[in-house]
């Protein structure tokens, strides 16, 4: 396995969602009122204490306090930039947020009965990389931070740990037992080989599982989470937030693949119609619900355009507080007629000055990293040629262009290799699964 998904409440945007909101009493029935004779004034004969944490769950008896699940949503809500959701969906997601924390314990605790525990040092290794590299704050400026959102670092530090923990065990006690043979590499390499020139696709799943009791609900858990994906938010957080399939671990991704392998005529129709970015579901199918996300589209075997390397400089003009919106166009169309005027990639530079522009260059971009609006324009330009100006009156206004391109080659597809480490990623996974189920099969919880 590779290094563990980090921290994903902060490293990705989350959604909530997959529990349904408890339903009204039906017409006619008794209310707690009527049967158990409670007054209208109810006056508590204790008052209950802010600072005492209260228990939520006990698992093996290590316990998780409202506490905990207070700053585990706390990450969430920050890092999807929602600070107001409604009562419903707050308690969805809290009750989603236990459940992760008591698989986390349970992941933890099997960790120091198989005598491969993480120490404190790991986590604060990981912690501190993680807010130094991903944050680009200082350890107090990542203290200060999570204290102004409502967590904590403890909260972060134990999400590492729990993650720390179970890529430890996954090493010890599932990799080891993988075993994928050379004849099966063999044969889906000669498969591939055989479609070249075919449609392949990257495809995200999110995956619900459902039974003819609780169909209802995980149809409305998946309409809830389609809704929020529609609304922005992260098909990979959501994914591992919510999915039941194996691909949870990694976002909800399963590479690259022919539709056959979906091995369901609706899902292949669904994600057929597709254009990368696109979503569709949910989708019932046998066993629950999908959702799938098409993240991109290739051709096996053939070169894509969009993996050309280009040389680029980028012109670009910025607004002054103040600026109103007809200076900015006056100032935008002259900046326009400037650039056209520019005669390539050597009178780049000085002519921005003269536009009072600044300029940087990039000689090593792919077009595939570029915004998707742009891709297509810059594939159409020639060497010395502009894109159109895009921009804002708050962003400035700006042009690429375009200094030199290197087309990518034939594409020869993933090698042996590449195919043998996919297969036992895949077979990792699914293992990973059952024995989580097994964890908490087995395990002890008691609910406040």
């Amino acid at each position: 396995m590779g290094t563990p998904a980090l921290a994903a409440a902060l490293l990705v945007t989350p959604a909530f969602g997959p529990v349904r909101a408890q339903e009204a009493a039906p017409a006619g029935a008794a209310s707690a009122d009527d049967i158990l004779n409670i007054p209208a004034d109810v006056q508590l004969m204790t008052r209950a204490d802010p600072n005492k944490r209260r228990a939520t769950a006990r698992v093996n008896g290590t316990i998780i306090t409202g506490t905990d699940v207070d700053h585990r949503v706390a990450l969430i809500l920050a890092a999807n930039q929602s600070s107001q959701i409604s009562p419903e969906e707050e308690q969805r997601l809290r009750l989603q947020v236990l459940r992760n924390l008591i698989d986390e314990t349970l992941q933890i605790q099997e960790a120091e009965l198989q005598e491969i525990p993480v120490t404190p040092e790991e986590v604060d290794q990981t912690y501190n990389q993680l807010a130094t590299e991903r944050f680009g704050r200082t350890i107090e400026g990542m203290t200060t931070y999570l204290t102004s959102i409502g967590s904590s670092p403890a909260s972060l530090k134990r999400q590492i740990q729990g993650e720390l923990a179970w890529d430890r065990l996954l090493r010890r006690n599932v990799e080891p037992f993988v075993n994928v043979s050379q004849e099966e590499v063999g044969e889906s390499y000669e498969r591939i080989q055989a479609n070249k020139g075919t449609d392949e696709y990257r495809i995200g799943e999110i995956f619900l599982a459902a039974n003819s009791t609780n169909r209802a609900e995980k149809a409305q858990q998946a309409a809830q989470i389609m809704e929020q994906l529609r609304g922005g938010g992260s098909f990979i957080a959501y994914a591992r937030q919510y999915s039941q399939a194996s691909t949870a671990a990694v976002g909800g991704d399963l590479g690259w693949i022919q539709l056959a392998q979906l091995q369901n005529p609706q899902l292949e129709q669904a994600a057929r119609e597709l254009t990368p970015g696109q979503l569709v579901g949910p989708v019932e199918i046998p066993g629950g619900f999908s959702i799938l996300y098409l993240i991109d589209k290739r051709q096996v075997g053939m070169a894509d355009p969009r993996d050309a390397v280009v040389s680029l400089k980028q012109i670009a003009i910025d607004f002054a507080p103040g600026t109103s919106q007809e200076e900015a166009q006056r100032r935008a169309a002259a900046f326009a007629e400037g650039v056209a005027a520019i005669r390539g990639c050597g009178e780049a530079d000085a002519a921005a000055v003269k536009l009072g522009a600044e300029i940087v260059t990039n000689d090593d971009i792919t077009v595939r990293s570029l915004p998707e609006a742009l891709q297509g324009t810059l594939l159409n330009l020639n060497v010395g040629e502009s894109t159109p100006p895009f921009g804002s009156l708050e962003d400035g206004v700006r042009v690429l262009m375009l200094c030199g391109r290197d087309d990518p080659q034939v594409a020869s597809g993933p090698s042996r290799d590449q195919l043998m480490r996919q297969m036992e990623d895949e077979r990792v996974n699914r293992r990973a699964q059952r024995y989580l189920r097994d964890l908490r099969r087995d395990a002890v919880v008691e609910y406040n």
